[in-house]
């Protein structure tokens, strides 16, 4: 028995998303090269690192385009799902190349603190400022957005990262260039990292929970039991797993026993019940259920390792 509540919700957006999506991946590759060629001109480290910070956006957002293009893709015989899950995959990816590419930075920083160079200062003034035009452009195309969907969240948020470092490289610049501070270059070099790891790490957390179907933190499964055990003719449910499928689809599945032997009439409407109760309660929005009735050889745990 399935239940689609608000399931035609938000589909709209998904349009916007794409054309945006693909405006930014244009940005950000115009920005990762003009960044990587003043890098090596002006031997700014923290430059570099905002194009490899650049560079794993544009992947990001790769992966988030073609995502995007394959959770729409209609279900099938082989693919009774869809490509639903495409989304957090990329997700997934992405927070892994964030972690990676900040490791890389924490190396590179530290090394170059013992080993400060002199840096073209006005080239990286100039290419800061680019960069924080073109991020600033693409952060505000896809805020809307971010808030909806856990892929476009993460491309969101490299780019909204983006911007806030090349607001650092611009500040950066200017001590070099005034004051002739070059080991700054190496501190916002680190700083950059560690942000990078921080939000690496959320991201990763996020989308691994989600891609093994680990049960959603804000889902009290005692809270589920208890709220249908109150409805009349539900016994007791059991064989329980809650999953997000994508982020906007929760499903439910579970046994459950019938106090009596009732018709499959009498069983719809308890049905009827238990759904209206997950979904205005819980956002729960598929629901399937296996009635029974006195069937013995079956384990009545709430959650069963099969």
């Amino acid at each position: 028995m399935e239940h689609h509540h608000g399931h035609n919700h938000g589909h709209h957006h998904h349009q916007v998303e794409g054309k945006n999506l693909l405006f930014s991946i244009i940005l950000n590759i115009v920005i990762t090269v003009a960044q990587v060629i003043g890098g090596i001109l002006s031997g700014s480290l923290a430059l570099l690192s905002d194009a490899l910070h650049n560079f794993s956006d544009v992947l990001s957002l790769v992966f988030s385009f073609v995502a995007n293009k394959l959770a729409k893709k209609e279900a099938s015989v082989n693919q009774t799902f869809g490509y639903k899950r495409a989304e957090l995959i990329a997700a997934f990816v992405n927070a892994m190349t964030l972690i990676i590419v900040a490791l890389f930075l924490v190396y590179g920083a530290i090394e170059r603190f013992f080993n400060p160079q002199e840096i073209k200062s006005g080239l990286v003034i100039w290419l800061s400022i680019l960069g924080i035009l073109a991020n600033g452009l693409s952060v505000l195309l896809l805020k809307n957005d971010a808030d909806k969907n856990l892929n476009m969240k993460s491309a969101y948020l490299h780019l909204f990262t983006d911007m806030l470092a090349s607001v650092a490289v611009l500040v950066g610049g200017l001590l070099m260039k005034y004051f002739q501070w070059f080991w700054v270059d190496s501190l916002l070099t680190l700083l950059i990292a560690i942000y990078l790891l921080i939000v690496g790490f959320n991201l990763l957390k996020e989308s691994t929970q989600m891609l093994m179907l680990f049960t959603p933190t804000h889902i009290d499964i005692k809270e589920i039991i208890s709220e249908v055990h109150k409805i009349e003719g539900a016994d007791k449910l059991h064989h329980i797993h809650v999953w997000y499928l994508n982020e906007e689809e929760l499903h439910l599945e579970a046994h459950l026993d019938c106090s009596e032997d009732i018709k499959m009439s009498e069983f719809n409407e308890i049905l009827h019940k238990i759904e209206h109760i997950l979904f205005d309660k819980f956002q729960i929005n598929h629901i399937n259920i296996q009635p029974e009735y006195n069937r013995e050889e079956v384990s009545k745990d709430f959650i069963v390792q099969d």
